[in-house]
């Protein structure tokens, strides 16, 4: 329940960040500029604080640098304040195309309203991604599903969540890859055969498991491998993340039937070298 209501604040998230963005697109490009190589962007507590002490451009513009250091620090910001100050206001004392002065303050009403609800979005999201977290760490299977590369504390979460707490719901891996959606459906008709995914099927584990496969390329040499493998057979990055997440499924419920953790071995056993390619 708490992995799902998560999910849901953070697409609430997006939905608001999104149409902030949108409407600074057509009056107040400085911001967008300012945080564009930022990691969050305008979700920053730097960017959400900017904004609210300076709604308009103009009156970004006529912020001094003590000014923006103060709303550095009241964002949270404690590390290099002094450059980050002088960045900013270069930034937004550039030039750009101006709306009317009316016109401009309107938009800076409007930009306030969508502000406050981005700022409880982000605090929700960040509430229940914390209360997520310790129910899953109180969870007996979390050692095991921790235990597998790429798993956070949220991922696994809305993985468990998602999978649920009744060992027999799926008798076997491919009932679990089938209701995650990551084995493909083949279907046969005389001469014809044609394999294609599947579109019926859990959207918020398959999501999770997109998320969960990216994160296993960098964290375990198999999965990387398996994921090179697909590629180079013509597989589409997304294809070859779904095939990843396809195996790391099967390895999951064999593991959390078994009540045993991963291990990379078994899980991506190496190939072993033929005597001629190693005399080569």
């Amino acid at each position: 329940m708490l992995a799902r209501a998560q999910q849901d604040a953070v697409w609430d998230r997006v939905i608001a960040h999104n149409r902030l963005r949108s409407l600074l697109h057509e009056y107040y490009p400085a911001l967008l500029v300012a945080f564009a190589s930022k990691r969050g962007g305008l979700m920053r507590p730097e960017a959400r604080t900017l904004l609210a002490a300076a709604p308009t451009p103009s009156k970004a513009a006529r912020l001094t640098h003590t000014q923006l250091v103060a709303i550095l620090r009241r964002a949270g910001r404690t590390r290099l304040l002094q450059a980050e100050a002088a960045r900013l206001q270069q930034v937004l004392r550039a030039d750009y195309l101006h709306q009317p002065v009316t016109v401009e303050d309107a938009m800076g009403v409007h930009a306030l309203a969508l502000l406050s609800l981005l700022d409880t979005a982000c605090t929700n999201a960040e509430r229940l991604a914390e209360a997520a977290a310790t129910a899953f760490r109180a969870h007996p299977d979390a050692a095991i599903i921790a235990s597998f590369p790429g798993q956070g504390e949220l991922t696994g979460a809305r993985i468990l969540g998602e999978l649920g707490d009744d060992p027999t719901r799926f008798t076997d891996a491919r009932g679990l890859k089938a209701y995650a959606g990551s084995a493909p459906i083949t279907r046969a008709s005389g001469r014809v055969r044609s394999v294609t995914t599947r579109r019926i099927k859990n959207q918020r584990l398959a999501a999770a498991g997109y998320v969960w496969a990216f994160s296993a390329l960098t964290a375990s040499p198999g999965a990387r491998a398996h994921y090179d493998r697909r590629r180079s057979h013509g597989d589409s990055h997304v294809a070859a993340q779904r095939n990843l997440f396809n195996r790391l499924l099967g390895c999951l419920h064999h593991c959390l039937a078994t009540g045993t953790r991963y291990d990379e071995t078994i899980a991506f056993p190496t190939t072993p070298t033929k005597p001629e390619t190693a005399a080569a």
